[in-house]
């Protein structure tokens, strides 16, 4: 594909490389200048921001992808991914808020324009890195809550539900419409949907494929919070301001976002010393904290 400055180039709006007269079009000039234009406006998808002082430690991950209301697409896929993997990697990340930059959109889900024109294997590869990329998601050893404002659907309720909480505005319509296009929810969805709301619920949702709204998330326990739409953002806000406020929450956050039992203490050590390691969930807090800091 050509750059920008190349496709300025070719349409021949930089000086001194117009194209001659005879060989294109005035109407073929502006077709690729406007390309150009376009393409320099395009925001990346995934937009990754530290949130500065005094929300020091919080992670601001915002979707965009405007045109199709956050459908992902292989692109996109592979910036969340890289993104959790900066997140990984960051060692004074305290709370990641995941946020849209679309108005009256989360995310819609899976591009369904993209997949049409995929091969058989090609659609099950994307499933299974979908997949895994929302298992990195949930794995992420710091609280993760998603700012639900307009339609979370499909695959966009599926990353919704790999957060540790759900803030919705009143405007949130949240659903997992899969079983109406012959196909089921295939990244995550499935598993985690009735360990958050019971098994019953969650059949009822997945067989139907029907959409609630904000209130009724809240009631059967799908959202944490439901606000007046325009307000979820600062709800989240000032929760993960109360979560960066306890300095040893990260020690309990570990115990509860194993299912496993197993607590993970990360490398991170006042004294600058590597002290990863694993302990058992019945090891008492204070035994963790003497263990982690040698004291």
């Amino acid at each position: 594909m050509h750059s920008p400055r190349g496709l300025l180039a070719v349409s021949g709006f930089l000086t001194g490389r117009h194209a001659p007269a005879a060989s294109v079009s005035t109407s073929s000039h502006q077709s690729l200048f406007t390309r150009a234009i376009q393409i320099l406006a395009q925001s990346e998808p995934v937009r990754l921001r530290k949130l500065p002082a005094p929300d020091s430690g919080v992670i601001e991950l915002r979707l965009e992808r405007p045109e199709v209301k956050n459908a992902i697409n292989w692109d996109m896929l592979r910036r969340l991914r890289s993104s959790i993997e900066k997140i990984q990697a960051d060692a004074t990340a305290k709370v990641v808020l995941v946020a849209s930059s679309v108005p009256g959109a989360f995310c819609a889900g899976a591009d369904l324009k993209e997949r049409r024109l995929t091969s058989s294997s090609e659609v099950g590869e994307y499933a299974r890195s979908l997949r895994s990329t929302f298992s990195s998601f949930e794995a992420l050893l710091i609280p993760t809550i998603a700012i639900i404002e307009g339609a979370a659907l499909g695959g966009g309720l599926e990353l919704a539900l790999s957060c540790d909480l759900r803030i919705c505005g009143e405007n949130a319509e949240l659903g997992l419409p899969e079983t109406g296009l012959a196909i089921i929810p295939g990244a995550g969805g499935t598993q985690r949907l009735p360990r958050i709301v019971g098994r019953s619920r969650a059949k009822e949702l997945i067989f139907s494929g029907r959409r609630c709204d904000a209130a009724e998330a809240v009631m059967m326990g799908l959202a944490n919070y439901c606000v007046p739409a325009g307000e979820a953002y600062q709800k989240a806000l000032d929760i993960a301001r109360e979560i960066t406020q306890k300095e040893f929450l990260h020690e309990f956050t570990f115990q509860i976002k194993d299912p496993h039992g197993t607590v993970h203490v990360s490398n991170f050590s006042p004294t600058g010393t590597n002290n990863s390691k694993f302990l058992p969930a019945s090891v008492n807090l204070h035994e963790r904290i003497r263990r982690k800091y040698n004291t």
